[in-house]
């Protein structure tokens, strides 16, 4: 019960800040970085690459455009006439069994919904799924590739888990988290806690 209330809060906050009403939602990021990047050059450029998975894929340019604030405050300026650098950026979203997953929520008997098992409960006319089936790991990472060498110089992760949220407020500031430190990040994996603000 006590695990049920507690995602329950979580839940709710984070229904408000999707919502807009909500002041602040910190949100928690595992950082690790590699840089061979000693200096970097002044206004230092970049456009942006892709693999072929991502040259097919029609939601890319809209991550690109997720991402374009974190690597300008950053340092980056983006200009694709004359690159020093490459970007390529990526993100991934997937459903898991929430820590607070408490199970004696439902009746017993219930069946197995969406992504890894998580169990709904029959009753009141239907299924209902478990509120501890709305939990979320997401991942971005960066890769910047020096152009005139055509090496690696810089790479980051940022790997985050909550409650619903939208991609489209969590993934920039997931990518703010990754290029904290950048181009000499601290090395080892690190937390990186983001303020999230919503106005109401």
């Amino acid at each position: 019960m006590l695990r049920t209330m507690k995602f329950l809060v979580a839940a709710a906050a984070a229904v408000l800040l999707f919502t807009g009403c909500a002041n602040t939602y910190l949100l928690d990021n595992q950082v690790q970085s590699f840089s061979q990047l000693p200096a970097l050059p002044a206004q230092p450029t970049f456009r942006y690459e892709r693999s072929l998975a991502q040259q097919a894929d029609p939601t890319q340019p809209g991550l690109e455009a997720l991402a374009d604030a974190a690597l300008f405050r950053a340092g980056l300026r983006r200009d694709d006439t004359a690159p020093q650098f490459s970007v390529q950026v990526s993100a991934r979203t997937e459903q898991v069994l929430s820590p607070y997953a408490d199970p004696y929520w439902g009746w017993p008997g219930g069946w197995s919904i969406g992504i890894g098992g998580h169990h709904g409960a029959i009753g009141f006319g239907g299924p209902w799924p478990r509120a501890d089936s709305y939990w979320f790991r997401r991942e971005v990472g960066v890769i910047i590739r020096e152009l005139s060498s055509n090496r690696v110089v810089y790479e980051t992760h940022a790997l985050s888990d909550g409650p619903v949220l939208d991609n489209r407020v969590v993934l920039p500031a997931m990518f703010d988290a990754a290029m904290q430190g950048f181009p000499h990040p601290p090395p080892g994996p690190r937390r990186v806690a983001i303020q999230l603000g919503a106005n109401s």
